[in-house]
């Protein structure tokens, strides 16, 4: 394990107004973990374990896992699984994968497998109803990949009902705003991991002053070099809960960490409370 510096483990509690609520989901609690990168360097056992106890002492009623399990490889899903199998909630455990899930040859098919092998709901354009007929959870391919179908799916159901969406990139939000969204769960940005007090993510700042050294930058740095500005293009959505027309979307800001670490932006479990309008 490459040491990394990260900063505590943090959860954020969060409201969400969602029309239509069913009276029976008010307060209905969403814990949302995204982003482990469990690969030997990303993310230590130490904080996995923690993990893992933070979430069982919030007693969730469903947990949301959204993407990136690995980063390259796709062996350490067999030991990240038994793990993740720990958690409990009332109504289970959703997911979804990210970009770093799909690239190798069969990745994919190997972590929804592994996922599913040990009782997690994992969706690659699916809907799932653990919290009931009345309130349905559509699970999207990544965005990046060919399979993203999101309009179909959608429409598939009565635009009347309300819905969540879990799609581990927070770029679909813009793709999405035409379509009835109630809350999107995404991740992939990491929060920027490095984060400014008073000025916010180095990837927002970088992108919105367009400072060409800082892109042209020639090491493998994510929030620095000219690849930051092709992970994300609405890096103003790097973390928290955002508007995006008539839709709402949180993103979480991760659990693993790439080098050289985190500052000002920690690891974190998000609470989602749901409430009605």
């Amino acid at each position: 394990m490459r040491p990394l510096f990260t900063g505590p483990l943090t959860v954020e509690t969060v409201a969400a107004p969602i029309r239509d609520l069913p009276r029976r989901l008010e307060g209905c609690r969403i814990v949302q973990l995204s982003d482990f990168h469990f690969d030997g360097q990303c993310l230590s056992l130490g904080l996995l374990r923690q993990v893992v106890d933070r979430v069982n002492g919030l007693a969730p009623d469903l947990i949301a896992l959204t993407g990136d399990y690995v980063t390259r490889e796709t062996a350490p899903i067999f030991t990240l699984a038994p793990y993740l199998r720990q958690m409990q909630s009332r109504y289970g455990t959703v997911a979804v994968l990210g970009n770093h899930d799909n690239i190798t040859l069969g990745g994919r098919r190997t972590i929804l497998r592994s996922l599913r092998q040990v009782g997690i709901c994992a969706l690659w354009n699916d809907i799932t109803y653990p919290l009931g007929d009345d309130l349905p959870v559509v699970g999207l391919a990544d965005f990046w990949s060919r399979d993203f179908y999101a309009v179909p799916l959608l429409d598939a159901l009565s635009p009347t009902q309300p819905r969540l969406v879990l799609s581990h990139n927070p770029d679909s939000a813009a793709f999405l705003a035409s379509q009835r969204v109630d809350l999107q769960l995404s991740g992939h940005t990491h929060g920027g991991q490095i984060v400014l007090p008073g000025l916010g993510p180095v990837p927002a700042l970088t992108q919105s002053l367009r400072l060409s050294a800082l892109s042209r930058l020639p090491f493998d740095l994510p929030y620095l070099n000219r690849k930051c500005f092709r992970i994300l293009r609405h890096w103003e959505w790097a973390s928290g809960l955002h508007s995006v027309g008539a839709n709402q979307l949180y993103v979480n800001r991760g659990l693993g960490s790439y080098a050289p670490g985190r500052l000002g932006c920690p690891p974190e479990i998000t609470v989602i409370e749901l409430r009605g309008t």
